[in-house]
């Protein structure tokens, strides 16, 4: 009996301690960013008074780091004791340049100890010792982490042009970047749409070209892009003095964040020019948004600006923009084309790489370094630069073959000004869409690079332009909790990212945002349909996915609204021809999303010939010839691999094979005002039996005008009774340089 009673009780205990060690284990799968190693031990560290012991840690970071412990444990106290029970010990260890930001962390029952080559290292075991006390209930998880980051640049970039954010919201930010271990944040001070920093020797900068008579960046740019004094009743804007710089600096210092200053040229610079009209081609206001090269004033006025710049800001890296600039005023000016021909120059790409080479010299002259956008490279790049690829991922990849440090940003993965669920439920943003799972799917560096030249890959960075976002707590909702991927790619290796670990993690992180004061996206507001399309077969494989958790998906195939006693989605859907499914999204047994519609067809045209009497935009090809008869629909992004992109006209032929019966055709185009895609101005259809001989069976124009907010999808199509072997389908753009037209299938029933 004594065996048996035992037995029990050594049962029991191991049960417990396997169940804790289950309980630590899901603790840190939660982390974000994941750990590069950890050892799950049983047991929590539960001193709600802890003791701190330092080692070997300077007396200012001392100061720092308890500020940081007291967050986590706000009763934590300095000991000159290590042996302590429920001590904190955080040791410094002699630096070394390979180990600049990783750190060691072992958590006990009784003690926490940390070790870590730099300050930085010791920060980061701090806030994954807050993520750990966050994320669990009864104290600090008992785990053994050993870590480091993947790349030594992981930033967020700020656009403060188009609308003005306070010192507090700035810093409230910088807090939740140093929790999820980013290091860089990218402060885009001027645009033409408003300078934003205090340069004490050109005043106004700030009491002029911070200032517009308009309330929100939509009225100014539709209007007319007008500035105006800070004493006028209308004025909107705002600027950081350097003072506020200073307390910025110090304050993202503190949480081992640096703050890399944008000073645009020489394009974007409207405000600039309104201000200072000397420093233009023209030598008049509201002319230009480029400064002019061939001015020497140009360069006195910048270097001048920079030079203030570069004592407010420790950062190694200056950034100067660089990007979008129109040629057009330098090819008119005498000044411009006098310096290319003075200095031999090409054309005005290498006037361009004139003016960033001085300004690289310069900067080199205060210790800095020059960054700047990918347009950079146009003309020839500057020996040191480093390159910002936004314009998908050739900037970088071209930077890093020329040996030349890249920071990968492309638009389509790390643009934040993108919608990130269904527009229709969205607020208005510029365009695009990329939802949590996309940015967590970014590989930062390209497989084409060799050894060598991935090396040139430090980082990557997220960029949130601020158009359509006017308040602080939008900012917020576009931010959160897409940074939390961005975390992830920044940190963990490759091959340690795990989207079924992640997204668990990221929907338990909603609630630390919520707690912090966030104003975070809930992750999903809408159910997201996949279709695969079988020609063999002949049908299609209809599936869903809700990134929220835990939630329940329903649906209908009959018309009728989903409820709870409606089917439970658990295996893709197949259809044979065509289906009306509805579906929504219930928790807690109630519905909590509005109903989505979908309406899979496998139409008669999949598979079919498409000849392109226009081709198509060379930068959105999709999937080619093939596009628009593959049997896949566009989603909410055009950019998504089935949206084809025209910047001309559209005329194609669709080949049926015989003479068809043919009752109704579905051409969808997509229209967002911000990007520059619009619907057509009218569309033809015409169908043939020979292709020779063709007839007109329908004229479409548009009745949706170009200005309509959001995004939107409009069918240009036919429904009659007609029987053709060749369709023909044109569409008309009005002229405007830039624009886009994008059809995703040409559907016939």
């Amino acid at each position: 009996m004594k065996y048996i009673k035992n037995f029990v009780l050594l049962f029991a205990v191991a049960t417990l301690l396997l169940s804790c060690n289950s309980g630590n284990e899901r603790v840190v799968e939660l982390l974000i960013p994941q750990p590069a190693k950890t050892i799950i031990k049983s047991g929590r560290f539960t001193h709600d008074t802890p003791v701190v012991y330092f080692s070997n840690v300077s007396d200012s970071d001392k100061e720092n780091l308890l500020e940081l412990i007291k967050g986590v444990f706000p009763s934590a106290t300095e000991t000159l004791d290590s042996t302590e029970s429920g001590v904190i010990r955080v040791k410094q260890l002699p630096y070394s340049n390979n180990a600049t930001e990783s750190y060691d962390l072992c958590v006990s029952r009784s003690s926490i100890d940390i070790e870590a080559r730099t300050p930085a290292g010791l920060i980061y075991a701090i806030q994954t010792i807050a993520q750990l006390n966050y994320l669990s209930t009864r104290g600090v998880p008992c785990v053994i982490i050993s870590d480091a980051p993947r790349f030594a640049y992981r930033g967020i970039h700020l656009d403060v042009s188009r609308h003005f954010y306070s010192v507090e919201f700035i810093k409230k930010q910088l807090d939740v970047m140093s929790f999820y271990k980013m290091n860089r944040f990218h402060w885009h001070l001027t645009d033409g749409a408003g300078w934003r920093i205090e340069i004490k020797k050109y005043p106004r900068l700030t009491t002029f070209a911070a200032w517009r008579p308009y309330n929100n960046w939509k009225e100014f740019w539709f209007g007319e892009r007008l500035y105006c004094e800070q004493t006028d009743a209308k004025a909107k804007g705002g600027y950081y003095t350097q003072e506020d710089v200073k307390e910025i600096v110090a304050y993202a210092q503190k949480l081992n964040i640096t703050v890399i200053p944008e000073i645009e040229m020489p394009g974007h610079s409207d405000e600039v020019l309104a201000a200072y009209p000397e420093l233009s081609c023209k030598g008049k206001p509201y002319t230009s948004g480029e400064m002019c090269i061939g001015n020497e004033a140009t360069y006195k006025f910048l270097t001048d600006v920079l030079s203030e710049v570069c004592e407010l800001f420790p950062s190694e890296y200056i950034h100067i923009g660089g990007d979008e600039a129109d040629h057009k005023n330098w090819k008119e000016c005498a000044k411009c084309q006098g310096t290319i021909r003075a200095k031999g120059l090409k054309n005005e790409h290498e006037l361009q790489s004139y003016l960033i080479q001085r300004i690289e010299n310069f900067l080199s002259t205060k210790g800095k370094k020059l960054i700047g956008w990918d347009e950079i490279i146009e003309g020839g790049l500057s020996p040191y630069a480093t390159v910002m690829a936004w314009r998908g991922e050739a900037g970088g990849i071209k930077a890093a073959q020329m040996g030349h440090d890249a920071i990968m940003t492309p638009g389509n993965w790390l643009y934040f000004d993108a919608y990130q669920d269904n527009p229709a439920t969205e607020p208005e943003a510029i365009g695009g869409y990329l939802p949590l799972s996309r940015v967590y799917s970014y590989e930062p560096v390209p497989d084409s690079l060799s050894l060598e030249e991935k090396s040139h890959i430090i980082g990557v960075q997220a960029n949130l332009w601020t158009e359509y976002i006017q308040t602080e707590e939008h900012v917020e909702y576009m931010l959160y909790p897409r940074v939390l991927a961005l975390a992830e790619l920044g940190w963990c290796m490759a091959d340690a990212k795990d989207w079924e670990r992640f997204l668990p993690a990221a929907n338990r992180h909603l609630e630390i945002l919520k707690d912090k004061g966030i104003n975070a996206h809930q992750i999903s507001n809408s159910v997201i349909a996949e279709e695969v399309v079988d020609v063999e077969k002949q049908k299609i494989e209809l599936s869903f996915r809700c990134d929220k958790m835990p939630v329940d998906i329903r649906y209908t195939n009959d018309g009728s609204e989903p409820t709870i006693e409606s089917e439970l989605y658990n295996a893709p859907i197949s259809i044979k021809d065509s289906a009306i499914i509805k579906v929504a999204i219930f928790q807690n047994d109630e519905r909590i999303t509005e109903v989505q519609t979908f309406t899979p067809l496998y139409h008669k045209a999949i598979g079919k010939k498409v000849s392109y009497n226009i081709p198509h935009c060379s930068h959105y090809v999709a999937k080619g010839e093939a596009t628009l008869t593959d049997g896949y629909n566009g989603g909410a992004s055009y950019g998504d691999g089935s949206w084809q992109g025209f910047n001309k006209d559209v005329d194609v032929v669709l080949d049926m094979g015989e003479v068809t019966p043919i009752r109704e055709i579905e051409v969808n185009f997509m229209q967002q005002a911000g990007p520059w895609i619009w619907f057509p101005e009218y569309v033809d259809i015409y169908m043939s039996e020979d292709g020779e001989t063709w007839r007109n069976v329908k004229h479409i124009s548009n009745d949706v005008p170009r200005d309509t907010e959001g995004m939107l999808i409009k069918n240009f199509g036919f429904a009659g009774e007609e029987r053709c072997r060749y369709i023909r389908y044109t569409a008309h753009q009005l002229p405007k340089e830039g624009a886009y037209m994008f059809i995703d299938e040409i559907k016939v029933k």
